[in-house]
């Protein structure tokens, strides 16, 4: 983490007093920040379709919302002001989005999200606003006035195609240039306001609702009770008797119900190996490329023992103890492997090592499909 990233706070210090509690400001925290980016290229990605992109209007405090992709003269026809581009998930396309997200690995990689970067011209925004989740909001190119307030009232515009807030004061003002960072936590109502062309970078954190993490998780129990015959069979009453009111449930049938529900028990590891395959899973537009020629196993495994090994762009891999989670899938490790695919999860690239004969057809089958690069 570069000296002054997180202004005069360690990241322990950070992850105290402001990880979701107050926000954070830090002029000059990146000087150079988004210079590898251009509107050029923000607008190549948007014409792209497996990447997801929006175009936000405002005209006179109306709002609308356009997905993507979108052609060149689409964006070349629009205002001179009030509109924004919005580009997500730069990291599974540019290197240089990587190498800023592995600037705040101070989070961990599991509540990660995306990194979104916004281009607006003067007046554009997309409206007082608050996220579910952590984000932190730095300026690249231009300049822009963030207004934010720690209000309670997060009421809404009815029938509005975002979420703007109906009634937002605001008691803190910052107007940002490049290199400055502004964290915010979550549900804290903010304003974003280009005063020239400008680009914004955000970087937001996963934050699953609670109902989806237990339907998820329901799902996941379910493919292993399926895997292991656990609830095998059908429902059956050989010893029915007959009842004097045939839309009566009877005890004997829901005891014979409560007995098939026991069967489902879940303990940490079930936990973990859910967690695990659930945050790791890539976003739903992603697309991994394939090698053209993919090189056979041995050649791969010299190669390997030479260069080491990176993980593709749109990867996500974590580990718990002696698994590893790539893409949503998991994977028991060999010992002698452990380390290396550890450093790769956490820097997204080891250097040279010899795998074993297991590891090796682990990464052979992982370079095959796309998602580590030789």
């Amino acid at each position: 983490m570069p000296d002054g990233l997180l202004g005069k706070l360690s990241p322990c210090q950070f992850l105290l007093h402001h990880w979701q509690k107050r926000p954070l400001f830090v002029p000059g925290a990146i000087p150079d920040c988004g210079s590898w980016l251009c509107p050029s290229t923000l607008f190549t990605l948007a014409a792209r379709s497996d990447v997801q992109s929006r175009l936000v209007i405002s005209t006179r405090n109306r709002w609308t919302v356009q997905h993507g992709p979108f052609r060149r003269a689409d964006l070349r026809g629009l205002p001179t002001g009030g509109w924004t581009l919005l580009v997500q998930g730069l990291e599974q396309h540019l290197s240089q989005a990587i190498d800023l997200l592995g600037l705040f690995s101070f989070a961990p990689h599991a509540r990660l999200d995306d990194l979104m970067v916004s281009y607006a011209p003067p007046g554009g925004g997309v409206g007082p606003h608050f996220d579910s989740y952590d984000v932190f909001l730095l300026q690249g190119a231009g300049t822009r006035r963030w207004r934010v307030s720690a209000q309670k009232n997060l009421d809404c515009v009815e029938n509005a195609p975002l979420r703007i807030l109906k009634n937002f004061s605001h008691t803190r003002e910052w107007v940002t240039q490049r290199g400055d960072l502004l964290y915010l936590p979550p549900r804290y109502a903010h304003d974003g306001v280009a005063l020239d062309d400008c680009m914004t970078l955000s970087i937001g954190f996963r934050a699953p609702r609670k109902r989806e993490l237990a339907s998820r998780f329901l799902e996941f129990l379910q493919d292993d009770l399926q895997a292991d015959g656990a609830l095998g069979g059908l429902y059956e009453d050989p010893d029915l008797r007959l009842q004097k009111h045939p839309a009566a449930l009877s005890p004997a049938m829901l005891e014979k119900i409560t007995r098939v529900l026991r069967h489902i028990r879940w303990n940490s590891y079930d936990v973990g190996r859910f967690a695990g395959c659930y945050l790791s899973e890539p976003a739903a537009q992603t697309v991994f490329k394939r090698p053209r020629r993919a090189v056979a196993l041995p050649e791969f495994v010299r190669r390997v023992s030479v260069k080491g090994v990176r993980l593709a762009l749109p990867t996500r891999m974590l580990f718990r103890g002696g698994t590893i989670f790539i893409n949503g899938e998991s994977h028991l490790l060999p010992p002698k492997d452990h380390a290396p695919l550890v450093r790769l999860a956490d820097r997204r690239v080891t250097p040279a090592f010899t795998p074993s004969h297991v590891g090796a057809r682990l990464l052979h089958a992982w370079y095959r499909a796309g998602y580590i690069k030789i």
